[in-house]
């Protein structure tokens, strides 16, 4: 079954997303630049959130971590 379909899979695709891209940008920023469109953007978008959202965001990590070794 597609991510798409299963909202489970949904919210992890999207939280990885995050975490990913927050690293990313904190390892090498000149690959995520806030100026650029299209995809890229919506990189940098994501990166803005795992950092301004840290605590959340790790808070949700854990979670997932948890939900995925029960399952």
């Amino acid at each position: 079954m597609s991510a798409l379909f299963n909202f489970q899979s949904l919210l992890y695709v999207i939280l990885l997303l995050i975490c990913t891209c927050t690293y990313i940008r904190g390892v090498a920023p000149r690959l995520i630049d806030r100026n650029k469109e299209g995809f890229q953007g919506l990189f940098f978008k994501l990166a803005r959130i795992g950092e301004r959202l840290s605590p959340y965001v790790a808070l949700s990590c854990i979670a997932m971590a948890v939900t995925f070794i029960i399952q």
